[in-house]
């Protein structure tokens, strides 16, 4: 590993962006429901849906953001598995 310093600091780079992103999706979400709830969206009320169905498609995707940032990192920095290499 060249330098554990860089490496930890992207690290946490990283997941304060997304903890960030992730925290102003869903307060977002939930502050403005009621003026979300006068439109609709397949005839279900956008808030309704945005809560129910694009904030956890949205929370898989930051998931798999992360995972492959990660990975990313850990090659630049020979850390991790190296998956039987």
């Amino acid at each position: 590993m060249s330098n554990p310093r860089s490496y930890w600091q992207g690290t946490r780079r990283l997941t304060g962006v997304l903890v960030a992103i992730w925290f102003a999706l869903t307060f977002s979400t939930i502050f403005f429901a009621r003026e979300l709830s006068s439109l609709s969206f397949f005839g279900w009320p956008l808030s309704f849906y945005l809560l129910a169905q694009g904030l956890i498609l949205f929370y898989a995707a930051l998931i798999a953001f992360y995972a492959l940032h990660m990975e990313k990192l850990d090659r630049e920095f020979g850390e991790g598995d190296t998956h039987g290499e």
